[in-house]
């Protein structure tokens, strides 16, 4: 997979087209000459891109019908020569004399259409919105056009589609859409790729966006070795995925990941500090179950009804935290806005919904947004919703928006650093006039609602930067409550405790040995809440009724915990049967299984399980 080259600005893509378009010999004068193929090139062309046209036309458009919707709207896929393959939508506002230009096998390459959404997107290799008077020829100017580029599972370009009118599109609603549309089309070509024959991980930054097409997919094997990936795991991960193991991408090994729930969600930390949500799909197979012919019929299974969160569960004797509560505690039922600062994984929502609960709006909805995970073309008319009609891809009926939605409830507004500039600034008029304005709508709407925000990092510093609005800082910090980092908080017993409570099954009453507490106590949990949670499970399920032991840890479990050597000592020749031998090691190492094992060539776990055995 080749590594994607650095997006250029619009104007440089605008320019280099032009550019192009001179050196072919075009000026602004000149027709576009489509060079359509004749009828047999057509078919042959067609032939050849079934698949393609087949898995668009069944898979992907029936998810955006709303775009079809608006009747001067004319979506076209092309191949990676620019020739159109087929199309979706009216053709009314093409002018009588371009009318072949939009038919099967005619070319938008620059060459011979000027610069133009399809054909520049294919020669920039990126999403481009082409407004009337950007196109190069004045013929092609009564229309504008947004197009992104489809990639293969080798990140080779083999199609482009496009969203074309003759009506003003909003550069960032109408992009955003066909790049979703792209991505969509991307990601079913690599499932029907590979046909469910190996272990699919969808992952992304929060749990409200697993489903979605901008979530992280992953193709691996057996063995671990990633075979394909889409673009966006490749821009999530921060690195190409050409040729390397998914254990090298996560703290996980290959045992404990495959280990892991089939469609139930669980976190996952990259090789960064980056902590996600992730969703594992294993290869289809014909399940067979056992069933006893006497046992009737039942309806669906019953699930559990996770206890409700309390705020008196938040916290086990740390003053901090406690300190928090209280303070959140006698806000509860004033219009003062909150902002909840901690590191990731400190339980920032956990926080924000024990307060929900206790409030008087807790029948009310509760709106969780990540700002961070709605792409930026979309955020504003996510969150303030807009008129039918608004932009390209807009449903028939509109949409309310999330803010409207928490109407008479709680909004939480996750890394709200991550949001927008212009978003902030519409933002902030709907803090202050508590009235929300759907994009393409003069129409406000009054909302009551309880907005309290969160973020892990330094607003403060943002604002500094000119990333954050100072005036919406201090308007939604009307109170900054501070939860600290997992490694600082004084009540880590209780915590590990109640962990263990809460994903044991109810056969597991063996606890944890006073190794692993002394080992929990100990670790600086970078990924604080969520760490323990994931790291418990794994424990608990390698443990099974046995009391969780070290060897029951995940081994990355361990990276964060050790300090490496600053002198790589030399190997010594143990048998590890020999219980005394082994013994009178650790004692030389003073006590420190990591080094020992190390010395020993082995893994902590293989030293753990050893030691065990030789004291029972």
């Amino acid at each position: 997979m080749a590594a994607p080259a650095p997006p250029l600005s619009h104007d440089a893509i605008i320019q280099d087209s032009w550019s192009r378009c001179r050196a072919f010999g075009l000026d602004h004068q000149s027709a576009p000459a489509f060079d359509q193929l004749p009828a047999d090139g057509i078919a042959q062309l067609l032939e050849s891109q079934h698949s393609l046209v087949q898995t668009t036309h069944q898979e992907v458009l029936p998810y955006y019908e709303n775009i079809l919707s608006n009747s001067n709207c004319l979506i076209m896929l092309a191949n990676n020569q620019g020739q159109v393959l087929t199309s979706w939508g009216t053709q009314r506002f093409i002018e009588p004399s371009l009318t072949r230009g939009f038919s099967a096998g005619a070319s938008w390459m620059e060459r011979c259409s000027g610069t133009n959404a399809i054909g520049t997107a294919l020669a920039c290799e990126q999403a481009v919105h082409i407004e009337h008077d950007e196109h190069f020829l004045k013929a092609n100017r009564f229309m504008t056009g947004s197009a992104a580029p489809i990639f293969d599972a080798e990140r080779k370009v083999i199609a482009v589609l496009d969203v074309s009118s003759d009506s003003y599109l909003p550069p960032s609603h109408t992009l955003g859409m066909v790049k979703m549309m792209s991505q969509t089309v991307e990601n079913r070509l690599i499932l029907n790729l590979f046909h469910g024959q190996h272990f699919q991980l969808t992952f992304n930054t929060g749990l409200n966006n697993l489903d979605s097409q901008w979530a992280g997919l992953l193709i691996f094997d057996e063995t671990g070795q990633v075979l394909s990936a889409n673009r966006r795991a490749d821009n999530l991960l921060g690195i190409s995925l050409s040729r390397v193991s998914v254990e090298s991408l996560f703290k996980v090994s290959l045992l404990e990941l495959l280990n892991q729930p089939d469609g139930l969600p669980f976190a996952l930390q990259a090789s960064g500090r980056n902590r996600f949500q992730c969703l594992l799909k294993r290869p289809k197979q014909a399940p067979i179950h056992a069933r006893l012919f006497s046992e009737p019929k039942s309806a669906e299974p019953t699930v559990a009804t996770p206890a409700a969160i309390s705020l008196n569960t938040l916290h086990f004797g740390d003053s901090r935290v406690e300190k928090a509560v209280r303070q959140a505690e006698r806000l509860l039922e004033k219009d003062i806005p909150l902002l909840i600062h901690g590191e990731t994984g400190v339980g920032k929502e956990v926080f924000v919904k024990a307060l929900h609960q206790a409030s008087s709006r807790s029948k009310q909805p509760f709106i969780a947004v990540n700002c961070a995970a709605i792409p930026a073309e979309l955020v504003e008319s996510e969150l303030f919703g807009y008129e039918k009609g608004a932009f390209t891809g807009a449903n028939q009926k509109g949409s309310i928006g999330l803010i409207r939605k928490a109407d008479k409830g709680t909004l939480f507004l996750d890394e709200i650093g991550d949001m927008p500039l212009p978003t902030q600034a519409r933002l902030l008029r709907v803090l202050q006039e508590r009235c929300v304005q759907p994009v393409g709508s003069g129409e406000l709407f009054p909302v009551d609602i309880r907005i309290i925000s969160a973020t892990n990092r330094s607003l403060r510093e943002q604002v500094q930067l000119g990333r954050f609005r100072e005036d919406l800082y201090y308007r939604i910090g009307g109170l900054t409550l501070e939860l600290p980092p997992l490694r600082e908080r004084s009540d880590k017993q209780a915590l590990f405790k109640r962990l263990w409570e809460q994903h044991r099954e109810p056969s597991q009453w063996a606890g944890l040995s006073p190794e692993v507490m002394e080992l929990f106590s100990r670790h600086p949990w970078p990924g604080n809440l969520r760490q323990v949670s994931s790291v418990m499970q794994v424990a608990l399920a390698m443990a099974e009724e046995q009391p969780v032991r070290p060897e029951h840890l995940p081994d990355d479990f361990f990276v964060d915990l050790e300090m490496e050597p600053v002198d790589s000592p030399e190997p010594i020749a143990v048998d590890l049967n020999d219980a005394e031998a082994l013994n009178r090691q650790l004692q030389a190492a003073g006590g420190n299984i990591s080094h020992l094992a190390r010395r020993l060539g082995v893994s902590r776990n293989t030293l753990y399980k050893r030691l065990r055995q030789s004291g029972d």
